[in-house]
């Protein structure tokens, strides 16, 4: 009998935190994966998680979860397959060590993850982001807070994770102004800063008055901002300006709807894919293909470019009897 208890503390501590070191945020997403599925695996099986063996989670249990997850839970396509690739790190780790368990462990692994339909992303227009900017009250400490961040925001395309996570140190004003991040991957990288969001981070930071291992952004509290505050004060930011422009109405603003604005606007204004990619720290240069199936703009000038082609319309005829029965289904 193998029990699982051993071997899943043995995948976080060992593989995942001391080989690896992986960021707080990864085991944070597969934590909460297994902790989802020891829950199932307990209703399902009727048998306490740290009495689960590892012949318990057998591919029914696992394409069960995964069901339960879009069924139950309303979980999308994406996020179903984010919980299959946190399962499928450790049945990897598990084939190695449980050699015994190998042909239980592969049919796990051979289970594809589920295809989901790529929209386009979304970005605000400029007229768009200006009222979004214009949105909070800056005869307020709070509003001048959020329109610099939502300026850092737009400006730089940092993730939510990163703008919360930035310090006072972390901001180099004067000749060079740019910001310094730790993104994803535990990579860092600086972003220039344009003279306008140079000027208003160094107001707000000499209104801040605090030390410079501290939030650059914080609470009323101190504290740094969350993930769930930065959502919210975009979204209500976001609501607000909709009085002075009517086309965010219905528009779903969020955090990393403002990088989706930073790299559209970016290749708008002409800058190289590869630039872009270093600017908001993407880990291959085919990820920033996104924003050119996003940018309409792009295509109109591109057929404008291109000479029209003959085209002659016709009615289509069907030449067979049993083709223009075909037609009329």
């Amino acid at each position: 009998m193998t029990l699982l208890a051993p071997r899943l503390e043995a995948f976080f501590v060992d593989r995942l935190i001391r080989q690896r070191q992986v960021s707080a945020h990864t085991v944070a997403a597969y934590r909460d994966t297994f902790r989802l599925l020891l829950r199932f695996a307990q209703a399902r099986l009727g048998k306490a998680p740290s009495q689960l063996e590892l012949s318990d989670l057998d591919a029914a249990l696992i394409g069960a979860f995964l069901d339960h997850l879009e069924a139950d839970r309303h979980n999308t396509a994406r996020t179903r397959n984010a919980r299959h690739a946190a399962l499928r790190a450790f049945f990897r780790y598990a084939a190695l060590e449980e050699p015994a368990h190998a042909a239980l462990l592969q049919r796990v692994l051979a289970m594809p993850s589920k295809r989901w339909a790529r929209h386009l992303v979304r970005f605000l227009s400029r007229p768009e982001v200006e009222a979004v900017l214009a949105a909070p009250d800056r005869r307020t400490w709070l509003g001048r807070r959020d329109h610099a961040l939502l300026l850092l925001a737009v400006e730089t395309g940092l993730r939510v994770s990163e703008l919360t996570g930035l310090r006072g140190a972390d901001v180099m004003l004067g000749h060079g102004a740019h910001v310094r991040c730790c993104g994803k991957g535990r990579k860092d990288r600086c972003t220039p800063l344009s003279r306008a969001a140079g000027r208003v981070l160094q107001a707000w930071m000499r209104e801040r008055q605090a030390a410079p291992d501290q939030a650059l952004f914080p609470s009323l509290r101190g504290r740094a901002l969350s993930r769930d505050a930065v959502q919210r004060l975009v979204q209500k930011h976001a609501a607000a300006a909709t009085r002075q422009c009517p086309s965010l109405q219905g528009k779903r603003v969020s955090p990393h709807v403002l990088r989706h604005t930073t790299a559209v606007h970016l290749l708008q204004a002409g800058v190289d894919r590869s630039v872009i990619a270093l600017w908001l720290g993407h880990e291959q240069l085919e990820t920033t293909q996104m924003y050119l199936a996003a940018d309409l703009a792009l295509k109109e000038r591109a057929l404008a470019r291109t000479a029209p082609l003959p085209a002659h319309v016709r009615r289509y005829r069907a030449s067979d009897q049993l083709l223009a029965f075909l037609e009329t289904l």
